[in-house]
C-alpha cells in the first residue's frame, strides 16, 4: 500500500533521550519500522545508530511518542523504553560493521501503525532505478541538540543535496555525503527521498518515495563544523533487520573503504545538555 512518505516519517521518528545522572541529558534520534517477525505476525522495530544507544549508560531509555487529542492537538507523551537486561547487555541489534542499531519494540497502537513498512528501504537498485546522483535532494528528520519543531515533540526537518560521488553500490561506497547542517542529536535520524520531478528510468511515471538511510556522522576540520552529514545507506538497515532473528545472516563487506577526513560522529553524549 502506498503511503505518504513525507508525513508518514513524521509520525514515525522519534527523540531518544536519557539522563545521565549529573543534571544532563544525552539525546538521540530514531525512527519506527513495521517488519514482520519469522511467524508472520507484525511487529515494530526502533531504528536509530547504534552509537546513540550504546553512549547511554543505563537500562532504561526514554522514547519521544506523540499522541493526537480529540480536538486535533498533539501532546508529547514520553515513555520509558528498556535497553539493557539487568545485567547491563544490550537489547538491540547492532550492524557487525556499521552504526545502525534496531530494537523490537511495543509502541502505542497509534504509534505501532505509524511505522514505516521496511519495504521503503532502499537497496542498491533504488538508487540506480531512479538515477540518483550527487545534487539530488534528500530531507532528513531529527532533533538537533533535543530540540523539536514544537511542544507536541515532532522532530524538525531539513533539506540538502547529495554531495558526493559516486553514490552506489553500497558494497563499494557504504556511506555518502548530504549538504545541509548537521548537529549532535541529529545521529539516528532518517534520510529519505520523496521528488515529485525525478522520475525511474525506462518507467512512464512514479515518483520516488523510499529511505536512502540513516545520519550516523558530521564532517568537522580543525574542529570546524563543515555542515555536512554522513549518511549510511538503508541496505545496511535491512541486513540489521535481518541479523534480529538470525544473528549469522549475511552482511555487506565494504571492499577498501577510505574514511571521511574529519568524520565525527552526530552523537548523543555530545547532545548532552542541562535539564
Amino acid at each position: 500500500m502506498a503511503i505518504d512518505l513525507a508525513v508518514e516519517l513524521m509520525h514515525a521518528t522519534v527523540q531518544l533521550e536519557q539522563p545521565l545522572g549529573d543534571g544532563t541529558r544525552t539525546v538521540g534520534t530514531g525512527f519506527l519500522i513495521s517488519e514482520p517477525s519469522p511467524d508472520g505476525r507484525p511487529r515494530t522495530v526502533l531504528i536509530t545508530a547504534n552509537h546513540v544507544l550504546s553512549g547511554m549508560p543505563r537500562g532504561m531509555a526514554t522514547i519521544g511518542y506523540r499522541i493526537e487529542n480529540a480536538d486535533g492537538s498533539w501532546a508529547y507523551s514520553p515513555q520509558q523504553l528498556k535497553i539493557r537486561d539487568g545485567a547491563g547487555h544490550e537489547l538491540w541489534t547492532h550492524h557487525p560493521s556499521r552504526d545502525v542499531a534496531a530494537l523490537v519494540i511495543t509502541a502505542p497502537p497509534e504509534f505501532a501503525k505509524a511505522a514505516i513498512p521496511a519495504s521503503y528501504l532502499a537497496g542498491d537498485d533504488t538508487f540506480a532505478d531512479y538515477k540518483v546522483r550527487a545534487g539530488d535532494e534528500m530531507m532528513a528528520l531529527g532533533f538537533p541538540r533535543g530540540l523539536a519543531a514544537n511542544q507536541a515533540g515532532f522532530p524538525i526537518l531539513r533539506s540538502g543535496r547529495v554531495a558526493s560521488y559516486p553514490v552506489a553500490p553500497a558494497k563499494i561506497f557504504p556511506t555518502f555525503l548530504l549538504d545541509f547542517a548537521v548537529f549532535p542529536g541529529n545521529s539516528g535520524g532518517p534520510v529519505y527521498m520523496t521528488n515529485q520531478d525525478h522520475r525511474p528510468s525506462g518507467a512512464a511515471g512514479g515518483a520516488p518515495e523510499f529511505i536512502a538511510g540513516l545520519l550516523t556522522q558530521q564532517v568537522e576540520l580543525n574542529h570546524e563544523r563543515l555542515e555536512i552529514g554522513i549518511v549510511t545507506h538503508a541496505k545496511f538497515i535491512r541486513e540489521t533487520l535481518a541479523r534480529l532473528h538470525d544473528p549469522t545472516s549475511p552482511v555487506t563487506t565494504v571492499a577498501q573503504e577510505v574514511p571521511v577526513t574529519g568524520a565525527k560522529a552526530a552523537s548523543a553524549e555530545e547532545a548532552a545538555r542541562p535539564d
